[in-house]
């Protein structure tokens, strides 16, 4: 059997320091992950590298909730670009066929270009004892039914307000929200959270949301509910 080249897991350390500095309301620029700004892959563009594997549920740096299917990979670190990259569906070619996975995590030991796959989404496309194999993949829509929705971070409340976005078939690389006449841009956080500290108010809020290609969509009337989801109105084409 050959022997696998990159033990796996090979980048678990950051999901929970991600989880320590998000329980703490953010962190500075000092301890956000060094990422190369603008360098997230966009939709339809191919990328090409190498796959690996390791033990993936779903939860990691972008802080979603286990997925039942377990088809999920985490990004390389420039790739990844502060998280921007979180929620996006990836079709991933290997030696022995392709298929679709989310990113949820980011790999920091990884090269541009490269994806870690869960245990079983590597084993759709490669032998299991290869360990580590050439891969190429292309960003795409998710198959996501029913409309936007924003998640509210435990601890939101009028004077600290962290917000998600989730159920985008597109990932959202801005979130504003309506402030007097105008929007406000919310600090994107490196595990996936906007982030307003400027006493945002009790709510309800309306928010912009831009996708990676662009799209705009305003969610309104969102109440605010400290870590629950809120339905929002439409979705990216």
């Amino acid at each position: 059997m050959e022997q696998r080249l990159m033990p796996a897991p090979r980048h678990r350390w950051i999901a929970p320091l991600c989880l320590l500095l998000a329980a703490c309301g953010g962190g500075s620029g000092e301890e956000a992950l060094a990422q190369q700004p603008g360098d997230q892959p966009i939709i339809g563009a191919r990328s090409g590298g190498e796959g690996t594997y390791y033990d993936a549920d779903g939860t990691g740096s972008c802080l979603y909730e286990p997925a039942p299917d377990r088809m999920v990979a985490a990004m390389n670190a420039p790739q990844f670009d502060n998280s921007s990259a979180c929620g996006m569906c990836v079709e991933v070619t290997g030696p022995k066929g392709t298929i679709v996975v989310r990113i949820v995590d980011v790999c920091p030991e990884c090269a541009r270009g490269d994806l870690d796959l869960s245990v079983h989404a590597f084993d759709r496309i490669a032998d299991h004892s290869a360990g580590r194999v050439p891969i190429s993949w292309v960003p795409v829509a998710c198959d996501t039914a029913g409309p936007l929705a924003i998640r509210f971070k435990e601890g939101s409340s009028r004077y600290w307000l962290a917000v998600q976005a989730r159920n985008s078939r597109i990932p959202v690389r801005r979130i504003e929200m309506q402030s007097g006449g105008g929007w406000l841009t919310l600090a994107q956080q490196h595990y996936n959270y906007h982030l307003d500290e400027g006493d945002p108010g009790s709510g309800p809020f309306s928010f912009r949301l831009t996708a990676i290609d662009g799209q705009q969509r305003v969610l309104t009337n969102i109440p605010l509910r400290e870590g629950q989801v809120m339905d929002g109105q439409g979705q990216f084409d």
